[in-house]
């Protein structure tokens, strides 16, 4: 049983060790290539692994003029932090609609796999239809991108809200209903703030997605000035190469603030998914 137990910490070890490996050094060569100059770039192994001559944060300056970085970013942190909280408003509340309902109404339940099989739909079927449809309703701008975070991200959030209830007793719900609160107090007063481990758990997986789509922002944005951060950095990408040293400082820059977001959530994630937070 010793033997086996150590074998077991051995291979697990080994997992861990490969999996820092695997995720610190793309971070690692990211932040070489963000700090290093054009004449530093060489297709050597070793030249590619080596630190850069002189620290300077003169690609970062260049990345923000040529990205318009401040403007970019705010376009970004708009759609990105409007997004997250209507998803937490508007998608909790379906959740316990629905999740509350499902057992006895059997409607419900088909409301809820119709909601969860949206999951499955490819966003390249969507494309076309919806690039005409939000011109013709004058959605082509941040509003319409917003508009349509709230649907894609709305089946996942919803399974996941879904699942989370069943670690609320309703018997709470119903002391409540005694001492004769509505539906609509008990839900603000007693379950939203208890599901507040799923909120943290459902504002990262949308942050995420939201702020790092290119697809989204670029077919239906497109021609109005308005760039996002993931829009910027395509301009470092041109018919002949790309520019690495900017482009890398300038994904650096992108990714300060989400992973900002990421570390003050964390604890509250961990708590969603350890309650049960991807329960059907």
């Amino acid at each position: 049983m010793m033997e086996k137990t150590q074998k077991t910490n051995w291979v697990l070890t080994i997992v861990l060790v490969l999996g820092t490996v695997t995720v610190f050094f793309p971070l690692y060569m990211a932040f070489v290539i963000a700090f290093k100059q054009p004449s530093e770039m060489t297709n050597d192994v070793a030249g590619a692994l080596a630190l850069p001559a002189h620290f300077s944060l003169e690609n970062f300056r260049q990345a923000m003029e040529v990205t318009d970085f401040w403007h970019s970013l705010g376009n970004s942190l708009l759609i990105t932090l409007v997004t997250i909280a209507l998803s937490i408003l508007i998608h909790s509340i379906a959740g316990y609609v629905i999740g509350r309902s499902m057992a006895a109404k059997k409607s419900f339940r088909l409301i809820y796999l119709y909601i969860v099989s949206g999951m499955f739909v490819p966003f390249s079927i969507l494309m076309m239809p919806l690039v005409k449809q939000t011109a013709q309703m004058g959605l082509g701008n941040r509003a319409g991108v917003i508009l349509l975070y709230l649907v894609f991200y709305m089946p996942m959030n919803v399974l996941l809200y879904t699942g989370y209830l069943k670690n609320i007793p309703v018997a709470l719900e119903e002391a409540a209903d005694i001492d004769g609160a509505s539906t609509w107090k008990t839900y603000w007063t007693i379950v939203f703030p208890m599901m507040k481990p799923m909120h943290a758990t459902v504002a990262i997986l949308t942050a995420l997605g939201t702020w790092n789509d290119v697809m989204t922002p670029l077919v239906i944005m497109s021609g109005t000035g308005q760039n996002t951060l993931p829009l910027a950095q395509l301009n470092f990408q041109t018919q002949f190469g790309t520019n690495y040293n900017l482009a890398f400082s300038s994904y650096i820059l992108a990714l300060i603030p989400i992973l900002l977001f990421y570390i003050i959530c964390q604890k509250q994630i961990l708590n969603g998914v350890a309650n049960g937070a991807v329960k059907g």
